[in-house]
């Protein structure tokens, strides 16, 4: 289902609505929910093989799934969230979309520093801001949100909370016309003096930062690694399919024929199959979780969206004007890799937190 309606949902631009309830109907919304509350149970590696997968269909379903499960591994990790186990229930039973809302117009890509405050009033916590492309915006039930805390001194000090797409003051604020992913209803929502109820808390007040940096980042790192791979796998299948079909009528060969297409294609391979072993090695960190565990997830997103970017560009130069033309997939799959190296954390930011990382800096 996600393969047939990709290039309608990528041209039109709309919310691959059919891919949704697809995996909704199939349990896949809770993938990650604990089975004692209907999902089935599973872990990081059972869910970046299903998002590569699906990378291969639909790169936008794809990134609304990686941002639901991140989101939702968020609200599977509080301790204070009254209605935790509603919401996760009702998203194992496929009736709840979630998704992040934590990047702001003032800060830009740095998801991690929101400029956006809590504030008492009357014995309640109200806030404003202004999110930024805020992915399903329009079609998610609620967004895993973040505010700094009442009297805060630092972005850091941050609180992560649950808010409902329908709560009073919340308006998208925008549309999303991007070069890629242009399906996933990414677009900006403001808060409008939204109060938030301290039972919709995820984070204790200050300690969001624990939440999006030890819970969230790892989740959305792992997921949109394995969208990478799963683009470079489209990519060089693509590749390989039109180098066996397409050829010369005059001389009877096909374009696997030529030597510098070959080698293309096998280039291709290589790099697909290094950031796959990359995550996989990852995956066993994250399993066996040890003080190089950070690392590895920093930098297999950033090798993934680096063979993601190469990939794709291969395959546009193996496939010419097949491709340049959009005859196939190759054009668009080019375009949905792109997106990855500007989404927070951004490949440049990747790269400073890795050596930071290296040479023994803090990464904040």
């Amino acid at each position: 289902m996600l393969t047939r309606h990709a290039a309608e949902v990528d041209a039109t631009p709309r919310f691959p609505e059919e891919s949704l309830e697809g995996l909704a109907t199939q349990g896949f919304l809770g993938l990650c929910v604990p089975a004692t509350l209907g999902g089935a149970g599973q872990g990081p590696r059972t869910f970046a093989a299903v998002v590569e997968e699906l990378a291969m269909g639909c790169a936008s379903t794809t990134m609304i799934y990686v941002m639901h499960v991140a989101a939702q591994q968020a609200i599977a990790s509080s301790a204070v969230l009254a209605r935790r186990d509603e919401v996760l229930s009702a998203m194992a039973a496929g009736k709840h979309l979630t998704t992040l809302a934590f990047s702001e117009k003032g800060s830009r890509s740095q998801f991690w520093a929101p400029v956006s405050r809590l504030a008492e009033r009357d014995g309640k916590l109200v806030t404003s801001a202004q999110k930024s492309w805020v992915t399903s915006a329009r079609h998610a039930d609620s967004y895993v949100s973040s505010a700094q805390k009442p009297g805060a001194s630092s972005p850091l000090e941050s609180t992560i909370y649950l808010l409902s797409r329908d709560a009073k003051g919340v308006r998208v604020a925008g549309g999303f016309d991007g070069l890629g992913l242009r399906g996933n209803d990414s677009a900006p929502v403001a808060l409008e003096d939204v109060v938030v109820d301290r039972e919709d808390l995820i984070s204790p007040l200050g300690e969001g930062a624990k939440t999006m940096l030890e819970v969230v980042l790892p989740w959305f790192n792992i997921g949109t690694a394995a969208l990478a791979n799963g683009l470079c796998r489209a990519a060089v299948s693509e590749t390989s399919r039109h180098l066996q079909e397409a050829g010369f009528e005059h001389t009877g060969e096909k374009l696997r024929d030529l030597p510098t297409l070959r080698a293309r294609v096998a280039e291709m391979a290589v790099r697909t199959e290094q950031a796959r072993a990359l995550l996989g090695y990852t995956l066993g960190e994250v399993e066996r979780p040890s003080e190089t565990t950070p690392l590895y997830v920093l930098q297999t997103r950033l090798a993934s969206l680096q063979a993601a970017i190469d990939v794709t560009d291969l395959a546009m130069k193996a496939c010419g004007g097949a491709a340049f033309s959009r005859h196939l997939t190759i054009e668009r799959v080019f375009r949905d890799a792109r997106a990855g190296w500007v989404m927070a954390p951004t490949a440049d930011h990747l790269k400073d937190f890795i050596g930071k990382a290296l040479t023994g800096l803090p990464l904040f």
